[in-house]
């Protein structure tokens, strides 16, 4: 069985997420290294873990999580397809089964909200964890003057929630927005698509998805 915490101590992936964040740099998005992919991969697990899935998935989709963004090695364009043949080529050299390196690769290949669809349980929970990852500690710039609308949007999240009511009925991204960095209606203008896709995911998961900004609930 490979495991979460293999994947974390390899140096050959380590090195790929490093020089896929670098390259993402040099575009001047927002940071996709390790605070993200382990991010990712923690909420994936808490999400499937709560709905009483198994360990074996719980594992997989932090395995996905965590590999889910090596494809910016290669563009960003496409990247979540070049991510899951990456991946394959890992999975498999690291004697992965079969069965798993397609589940994991299935969803890595679905999590961009361009393309990508929650075809299986793992490849939701992935999606829900990677687009509810906004937070004002993935913003580079430091500059508050410069800041475009995707870092005024991060930078005044001061606080994201993801959590799943006891009945296992609803799942709630509640956000704290500072709204001296950017409106409400800013977080709408670029995150939409990611909301209705993770709308689309928790529903494959047998939940309703509630977006909570401030206290008021607006999805």
């Amino acid at each position: 069985m490979v495991t979460f915490e293999q994947l974390k101590q390899n140096d050959a992936i380590r090195t790929y997420i490093t020089k896929a964040d670098e390259s993402l740099i040099a575009l001047g998005y927002t940071e996709h290294s390790f605070a993200h992919v382990t991010r990712v991969a923690e909420i994936g697990g808490y999400i499937l873990e709560t709905l009483g899935y198994s360990k074996h998935d719980v594992e997989l989709v932090k395995i996905a999580g965590y590999l889910h963004d090596i494809g910016n090695l290669v563009n960003r364009i496409d990247h979540s397809q070049s991510g899951a043949v990456m991946a394959f080529r890992i999975l498999t050299e690291l004697g992965m089964p079969p069965e798993d390196v397609a589940t994991v690769v299935t969803a890595i290949g679905n999590h961009d909200e361009g393309t990508g669809v929650p075809v299986n349980p793992v490849a939701a929970a992935l999606i829900i964890a990677d687009k509810t990852d906004v937070r004002r500690s993935r913003v580079r710039n430091r500059d508050i003057a410069s800041f475009d609308i995707h870092d005024r949007v991060n930078y005044s999240v001061e606080k994201s929630l993801v959590r799943i009511n006891q009945e296992h009925t609803l799942l709630k991204l509640k956000l704290s927005v500072d709204t001296h960095y950017g409106s409400v209606m800013d977080y709408f203008e670029i995150f939409m698509n990611r909301m209705l896709m993770c709308r689309r995911a928790t529903e494959k998961l047998g939940m309703e998805f509630k977006l909570i900004i401030n206290e008021q609930q607006l999805i």
